[in-house]
């Protein structure tokens, strides 16, 4: 019989803004966000204080000013928060060995096998976050569960600076109260469109089947039903080597112009060049834009490239864009290929 999976997903509470906070004691005790602060630039991500206010990462620095007169926004530095997470991956690695990094702020650990914290999965995310805080003066969050998907649904649960364990025995009293907003992959006019039809829980979908749920989600329905009954049974990617990289943003509005597209691609492109940061020895062959449109079909546009260009995703988001035929976006991202084989630079053909 198979052991039980014990797995954490620890999330850094407001990354760049926290290191932020931490290395400029002014930034301390008021609203912050980083990013641009031109009319044109959007966040990537705001401190607590912000957030009481409505600010989000994604949103133009306009609004949120709007939103927050008070708002103080800096640029980001990237050197420093990547040298940060350097320093965290180490932490890590104290634990375990089985590590699949998501992004500069965020990773899975498998501590199935772990001997230390007499292998407590709980006692050893409460000694990761006490280490990252004493050693890095930041905290972080923690999801333990029995999967992934589960694990990253808990991490959310207590921010910030808190974790939350799903045992075995709790997965389906856990699963059945979850809001269907909270499934990654579901985005706000998804939910609204299962409220409709009266999806609101996990638990109305675990009353229904997939064949009524494709009516409603098309090929998501499977998807949406393992989740809805706490089944993941993905590995971490730690041995095998990712053949692409990518981050996507469902919209809580739809959008309906380019101009409105390219600021969320600009976003997308910061956030993507920090879950890039692990893989940095890799070779980039290709990067592709995704639109998802109203009416939920999609599109993808990709190019041969050798690095991470975001004039690139500017021209690819062109083409992608004129599919659209009126209709609005309800999702856009950003994707990159790496190579397999050093060959596969000189096989790639362009692809439109």
């Amino acid at each position: 019989m198979a052991k039980q999976r014990k797995i954490i997903h620890i999330d850094m509470d407001c990354y760049y803004a926290a290191v932020e906070m931490r290395d400029f004691p002014e930034y301390q005790n008021i609203p912050l966000a980083v990013g641009g602060d031109g009319p044109r630039s959007v966040l990537c991500t705001s401190n607590y204080l912000a957030r009481q206010f409505g600010v989000r990462s994604a949103m133009p620095a306009a609004k949120a000013k709007q939103l927050c007169p008070n708002l103080t926004i800096v640029h980001g530095r990237m050197d420093v928060y990547k040298a940060t997470s350097e320093k965290i991956r180490e932490i890590f690695s104290r634990y375990t060995n089985l590590i699949e990094p998501l992004s500069l702020d965020e990773a899975y650990l498998d501590v199935t096998e772990a001997t230390l914290c007499q292998g407590s999965a709980t006692l050893i995310a409460e000694q990761i976050r006490a280490d990252i805080f004493n050693e890095l003066a930041l905290t972080a969050s923690a999801g333990i569960a029995p999967n992934k998907f589960l694990a990253k649904i808990a991490s959310d649960e207590n921010k910030p600076n808190g974790q939350c364990v799903i045992t075995p025995d709790k997965v389906a009293s856990f699963v059945e109260k979850l809001s269907l907003k909270k499934i990654p992959g579901i985005g706000p006019k998804t939910f609204e469109k299962l409220k409709r039809h009266g999806y609101i829980t996990c638990a109305d979908v675990r009353e229904s089947d997939i064949r009524s749920l494709q009516n409603i989600v098309g090929q998501f329905a499977s998807n949406l039903y393992l989740k809805a009954h706490g089944v993941d049974e993905r590995p971490l990617e730690v041995s095998r080597q990712r053949k692409s990289l990518a981050i996507e943003t469902t919209l809580a509005q739809d959008l309906c112009t380019e101009d409105e597209c390219q600021l969320v691609i600009d976003t997308l492109y910061t956030k993507l060049q920090a879950r890039l940061a692990p893989h940095r020895n890799r070779e980039i062959v290709r990067q592709g834009v995704k639109l998802k449109f109203t009416d939920f079909t999609q599109t993808t546009v990709e190019i041969q490239s050798n690095a991470c260009q975001q004039i690139l995703f500017t021209r690819l988001l062109a083409k992608a864009y004129d599919r659209a035929n009126q209709r609005g976006v309800r999702l856009v991202g950003l994707t990159l290929g790496f190579a397999d084989s050093p060959s596969e630079t000189q096989q790639l053909q362009l692809s439109f």
